[in-house]
């Protein structure tokens, strides 16, 4: 009898308390590392969390929490509910989770962007936190800490303009299902976002018109023929001069790696590689292995490839192709903001942009203009 209660006071001990069994959820990852960057006197954290249910049954989302791993009291970003949500894909589409969740099995890709005033000091790891709740036992809740990394500690690469004068505006929107930020390519057994960082550079005039005269007809858009820049003091890697480019705007989509139509892609050093893309066929004047200037003609700006309008597609990465690497951040080392469009609507409307306060300055050195910005480059 002794030795009976014996043995039940030590399955008593042993026997963990509900509230720490273990219990299957989300495995978090970062398969990218962000390095921080310079946008509109903020530096950013760009980057993108990967989550997967190993729960047996369907789970969602339903908070998120961005730490600094060193000092967790307060979170540096936080999402909850349709703010979440919308920042969320199931992997390898444009949906966001609906109210089933994801069943067991299921990945989505969680976009997150941490933005820290331009003085604070940039954390050498995060963590996240993220809250969840079951579809079935009644939506009982959860949450799990994970997805650790190491930030990038490289400064983003410093690059002269890719174009001259102005004005142009950079569009480029973090929230669009299928705009840059958000489209992955798989090609060679791992899934990256090269255009992670790109923008399309479209020329404006004054009142904010895209074109001189009818907008359906390419050559009208003002940009179109301008002059196409290098960089950096480069090297030539890759490019396509023969792709032939619509007449006018009904631009047919095209194959998958023939999207980027005429392109030039230049060595910068350092594993690094900046794209050009959308360039009128037969303008390229470089060719693979030769070494380019700062500020020389390279090409010229087109239609080519799947453009909605004449405008040039710049971004970095750390492939040597348009669809190879990471999309990594870049700094244009000196340029002029006249304003922006706080509404990409109203662009596509041909409205004019916000212009900035008189008593606002305008210069920026070294940073990467914000979504929507309207800027003037040295015309040298």
């Amino acid at each position: 009898m002794i030795r009976f209660l014996l043995v039940m006071l030590l399955v008593c001990l042993w026997t963990p308390a509900s509230a720490s069994t273990p219990r299957q959820s989300f495995d978090l990852q970062v398969p990218w590392a962000p390095m921080a960057v310079m946008v509109d006197g903020h530096r950013q954290l760009v980057y993108e969390l990967h989550v997967t249910n190993y729960a047996g049954v369907s789970l969602l989302p339903s908070a998120l929490d961005v730490l600094d791993a060193d000092a967790t009291e307060k979170p540096l970003a936080s999402w909850a509910g349709p703010a979440l949500v919308a920042r969320m894909a199931i992997a390898g589409t444009d949906k966001s989770p609906g109210a089933e969740g994801l069943a067991a099995g299921m990945q989505a890709v969680i976009y997150v962007e941490v933005v820290l005033p331009a003085d604070a000091r940039v954390p050498r790891r995060l963590i996240h936190r993220l809250a969840y709740r079951t579809i079935s036992h009644e939506g009982e809740p959860g949450e799990v800490t994970g997805g650790a990394f190491a930030v990038d500690r490289r400064a983003p690469v410093s690059l002269a303009p890719p174009l001259r004068g102005g004005p142009w505006v950079a569009i480029y929107d973090a929230s669009v299902p299928r705009g840059h930020r958000r489209v992955m390519f798989a090609l060679d057994g791992r899934a990256r976002i090269p255009a992670r960082f790109a923008i399309d550079w479209f020329k404006l005039d004054r009142r904010g018109h895209h074109a001189r005269s009818n907008a359906q007809v390419a050559r009208n858009w003002l940009g179109y023929g301008e002059d196409v820049l290098a960089v950096a003091d480069a090297t030539v890697v890759a490019t396509r001069n023969d792709y032939p480019e619509s007449k006018t705007l009904k631009n047919p989509r095209h194959p998958l790696g023939e999207g980027s139509g005429n392109f030039v892609s230049l060595a910068l050093g350092g594993g690094r590689y900046a794209h050009y893309e959308h360039l009128q066929p037969g303008s390229i004047r470089v060719h693979v292995g030769e070494h380019v200037r700062r500020g020389e003609v390279i090409g010229a700006l087109g239609f080519s490839g799947d453009s909605t309008g004449p405008h040039l597609h710049f971004h970095v990465s750390d492939g040597a192709a348009p669809l190879a690497g990471e999309g990594l951040p870049f700094v244009i080392a000196s340029y002029e903001t006249l304003g922006d469009y706080p509404d990409l609507d109203d662009f596509d409307a041909g409205k004019t942009w916000r212009a900035l306060p008189a008593q606002t300055e305008h210069g920026r050195d070294g940073e990467m203009p914000a979504p929507g910005a309207v800027v003037d480059f040295p015309e040298s």
